[in-house]
């Protein structure tokens, strides 16, 4: 069965962790990728910093060999990083394991991973090697997908208790009777973390109902 681990890991225990150090306020989240042994090289977006050099910012940093700028929107900076593979760390862990990022979400204190796996093998896998390799990682939530009404609506417990609130709590009416910031503090997270499970719940649902997928 698919299962669906959340965690967090310091930030410096993640590479571009030294953007933090320059632009404290600055959030960075992963695009959602399939990691592999041999090759990882996502792209990642920067949001809440205004620079002229957001290339600069991001000083030499354990695990990385490279930092591009692929293309801006406003204070959005979308970019594109490789890795050096004898890196260990959170992303050697993910990319021995054989799960999905679904989620990666980093500010100045920690990282907020969301990941799946085919079976809980593959996660049991995962906290070993962080284990054996002093990774530091402190697991927030285990749950396997749930379907929901229907063949194909699968979503996790997360997306769908996000999804469930926000519309109880009126934030899909015209005008909006409550904010992001009011339904996460109820949900205890960040307004990052709410918006991403919110956009993928909502990718899930729209893909299962009004995408024709040949």
């Amino acid at each position: 069965m698919a299962t669906v681990m959340e965690f967090t890991s310091p930030a410096e225990e993640f590479p571009l962790g030294s953007v933090f150090e320059n632009l404290p306020g600055v959030t960075v989240e992963l695009e959602r990728l399939i990691p592999h042994e041999t090759l990882i090289i996502p792209y990642f977006w920067v949001r809440g910093v205004e620079t002229e050099n957001i290339e600069a910012a991001f000083e030499p940093h354990a695990g990385v060999t490279g930092i591009q700028l692929v293309d801006s929107v406003e204070d959005e900076y979308l970019m594109r990083a490789e890795w050096k593979q004898e890196y260990f760390g959170v992303l050697s862990a993910l990319a021995k394991a054989n799960v999905v990022v679904l989620s990666g979400i980093g500010m100045k204190d920690e990282w907020r991973f969301e990941v799946r796996s085919e079976s809980q093998e593959d996660i049991a896998e995962f906290r070993e090697y962080c284990q054996d390799n002093d990774i530091p990682i402190e697991i927030t939530a285990v749950h396997a997908m749930l379907p929901i009404q229907g063949e194909g609506y699968e979503l996790t417990e997360t997306q769908r208790e996000a999804l469930v609130l926000a519309y109880e709590r009126g934030y899909f009416d015209t005008p909006r009777k409550t904010s992001l910031e009011e339904i996460a503090d109820e949900l205890d997270i960040t307004q990052q973390s709410l918006s991403s499970r919110l956009r993928r719940g909502h990718r899930r649902l729209i893909g299962a109902t009004l995408v024709s997928v040949p």
